[in-house]
């Protein structure tokens, strides 16, 4: 029995590191063994070093969010409250548990009557409601504040790389990048909830297939310059939102436009016109395909589908923001009245009594940046 079980342990292992799936025609793991240049070449045995490393990062990051990220928010007046309560209601409890929580209009006139309240107060009531089930702006602070500090500190780190061959320290900077999205793979179950977690689960899986792979296959030319261009629009967007949850609006705003600018340029002009082209037509007529090489080309397409979603989604934003930042300030009460921001300080000026503040959100001649940041 031992021995049937490592012999299928050893078929498995021969599989998993087969030179014919990994490797081009002609090269084996053998020619892998001696140095490159003065730099010894990846292996495959490297990225096994990511699972304790990310334990590690996770771990790192709740100590960074307690004793630095928390002092630093609420240095600034972030407080450490949650959102306001709504008033307890069993009837509109129910409805909102069972049937909706967007009532339409004719819902909410029935509501009016039922109550003897009117359809104002029974908006509010619901909006509440939703932003109970929300995180505090405390909680997004943190988590933003460490996606910034680490984006920043491996964008700076990783540059240094694109023009050096393999050596120690790129190889620290894959295994850091790896290790920090596996950490995010499991962490992303934990934390804020968001709009775009199934593309976001996407996102993880391909890049770290990507990392992996282009690791392995000895590509990390192509491959720190795709974490590199990822990296540096990903802190912009960390920095934006921290200015948004301290209420910096102006930072904000400028800050977003930067970050927008450069998403496109890097992942809908740099990444498809030069890496991609590089990836699937130059290395084609350099070393040929190899089933690796399909396998890897074809989470780079993946990764730029997703690229252009996001692009849609963040020009979506930014107009509906534009947009948005026009709307009278008499007319921006009722445009309001059934959105999900957190900054809504509609009702809570005069919580759920029915009357109306025209000041809320404070977006007469910004971009909104509380919709932005929420979308």
């Amino acid at each position: 029995m031992a021995t049937a079980a490592a012999g299928a342990l050893s078929l498995l292992w021969g599989w998993l590191w087969s030179e014919r799936f990994w490797l081009p025609q002609n090269v084996s793991w053998a020619d892998l063994e001696g140095p490159a240049d003065g730099y010894g070449y990846p292996r495959g045995q490297h990225v096994l070093s990511v699972f304790p490393l990310a334990a590690g990062i996770f771990f790192v990051r709740l100590l960074f969010e307690r004793f630095i990220a928390k002092p630093c928010a609420l240095h600034i007046g972030i407080e450490d409250s949650g959102p306001y309560q709504a008033q307890p209601n069993a009837i509109l409890e129910k409805v909102f548990i069972s049937i909706t929580k967007y009532p339409d209009k004719k819902r909410l006139e029935g509501l009016s009557k039922q109550l003897d309240w009117n359809v104002r107060k029974i908006q509010c009531w619901f909006r509440h409601r939703r932003n109970q089930d929300k995180p505090p702006t405390l909680t997004k602070f943190c988590e933003s504040m460490w996606r910034f500090t680490f984006y920043l500190f491996i964008f700076c780190y990783g540059i240094r790389f694109l023009w050096s061959p393999l050596s120690s320290g790129l190889y620290y900077y894959y295994i850091m990048e790896l290790a920090f999205y596996w950490s995010l793979m499991f962490s992303q179950f934990t934390d804020i909830k968001r709009k775009d977690f199934l593309i976001m689960f996407v996102h993880h899986l391909v890049t770290i297939g990507l990392i992996s792979f282009s690791y392995i296959n000895n590509m990390v030319r192509v491959g720190t310059l795709i974490m590199c261009l990822h990296d540096v629009s990903d802190f912009l967007l960390e920095a934006a939102k921290l200015a948004n949850y301290a209420k910096y609006q102006r930072l904000c705003d400028t800050l977003f436009v930067i970050f927008s600018v450069v998403f496109m340029v890097t992942r809908l002009g740099i990444y498809p016109f030069w890496i991609l082209n590089t990836t699937l037509f130059e290395s084609w007529e350099i070393i040929g395909p190899y089933t690796s090489w399909w396998l890897l080309n074809s989470l780079l397409v993946i990764l730029q589908v997703l690229h252009v979603i996001w692009s849609y989604l963040i020009a979506r934003i930014a107009l509906k923001a534009l947009i948005r930042g026009k709307v009278s300030k008499d007319d921006r009460s009722d445009v309001e009245s059934s959105s999900e921001e957190d900054d809504v300080t509609t009702c809570t000026k005069s919580p759920c009594d029915g009357s109306s503040s025209n000041g809320a959100n404070q977006v007469n001649g910004h971009m909104g940046s509380s919709y932005w940041a929420e979308e």
